[in-house]
């Protein structure tokens, strides 16, 4: 097979790492979940748990996303994140609410699940 050499600005796709993070604890997936969840504005889902890994990405809006321990980010479309297993988390609408894909990694037999706590 003939190979094609072509520079980056003519290649007819790109890929771009926009999240590598350890999935720990690690455990087997058997399955993933994948839901769009529309926030209206300004609606703060408070700090909360998963009983798996969450991954997404914003699709529209904003949102002010924090885990414990670490500093508050805003996020808008085309950002991804990562709500660890067990952490507490805040995932809070901006003023303009916001779209977003969650990515939940479940194990054999496991349903997602939430939890509302204090940060």
């Amino acid at each position: 097979m003939d190979s094609i050499s072509v520079t980056d600005d003519q290649a007819p796709l790109s890929r771009e790492i926009l999240l590598d993070v350890p999935v720990l604890p690690a455990k087997p997936t058997a399955r993933v979940e994948v839901r769009r969840i529309t926030m209206k504005p300004g609606f703060a889902a408070g700090w909360h748990v998963h009983n798996c890994p969450v991954v997404g990405s914003v699709l529209a809006g904003s949102v002010r996303y924090q885990a414990e321990g670490v500093d508050e980010v805003v996020l808008t479309a085309g950002e991804v994140f990562h709500e660890p297993e067990g952490v507490p988390v805040r995932f809070d609408a901006g003023d303009e609410g916001a779209t977003f894909l969650a990515y939940f990694l479940l194990a054999d037999g496991e349903e997602p699940e939430i939890a509302l706590t204090s940060g």
